[in-house]
């Protein structure tokens, strides 16, 4: 089964993604969540059903847009992820009218929640731009706010991800700006593997992350 959300407003839509996973992530059934900061094999692995123990999951997608490869194998498994006995949730922000409209073609539940310009601004940005600035005290505080607010780590991950890779973008090519934009982009992007390796909770590696910021 698959559900789909979507719009500018992510917070919203990321709280009801998050109550319909909850409603359906019961006792034993365990939640697999990959990103774009993810690898194409992370991906393929979750698509390939739930292994030899055969326990229960909720596998969701968030932001694959940001990796064309893993985005390809997403939208080619979709019929797959339909007719699955396991729950597929897709979270992408912004999507042009004909992906949106194939992903809706496969999803039991479509829901999109797209949020006014000045609060969408506020929302997507606040982190991204206080990392930007190296604010610490700001990238801290909107951190413990996304939490409360009931994000989870992983999304939020998401969003520092994306802020730092407009960070690259927007930057001179050999300027002091991109080379530190690229160093957060090694850094985030190894954040994942280095939290499971050490056996830590995500939620406190990018604590350690941010208070690191300088």
């Amino acid at each position: 089964m698959l559900y789909f959300y979507s719009g500018t407003d992510r917070e919203k839509a990321r709280a009801e993604m998050g109550k319909t996973i909850k409603r359906v992530s019961g006792k034993g059934v365990s939640v697999v969540r990959i990103t774009d900061v993810n690898t194409a094999h992370d991906l393929r692995s979750a698509l390939q059903g739930a292994g030899m123990f055969g326990e229960s999951r909720a596998i969701v997608l968030e932001g694959l847009s940001g990796n064309e490869e893993m985005f390809e194998n997403m939208l080619a498994s979709l019929e797959k992820m339909g007719k699955s006995e396991e729950t597929f949730f897709i979270f992408e922000e912004k999507l042009n009218a004909e992906t949106r409209k194939t992903i809706e073609k496969y999803a039991e539940k479509s829901e999109r929640y797209d949020a006014p310009k000045q609060k969408e601004r506020t929302s997507i940005f606040s982190l991204a731009n206080a990392l930007k600035r190296a604010d610490k005290k700001a990238l801290w505080v909107g951190y413990q706010r996304e939490l409360m607010q009931g994000n989870a780590p992983e999304a939020i991950h998401g969003v520092l991800f994306w802020g730092v890779k407009q960070m690259i973008l927007a930057a001179r090519e050999n300027s002091a700006e991109r080379i530190r934009a690229a160093k957060l982009v090694a850094e985030l992007a190894e954040l994942p593997h280095e939290a499971r390796r050490n056996n830590m909770p995500l939620e406190y590696a990018l604590e350690r992350f941010v208070l690191s910021i300088a």
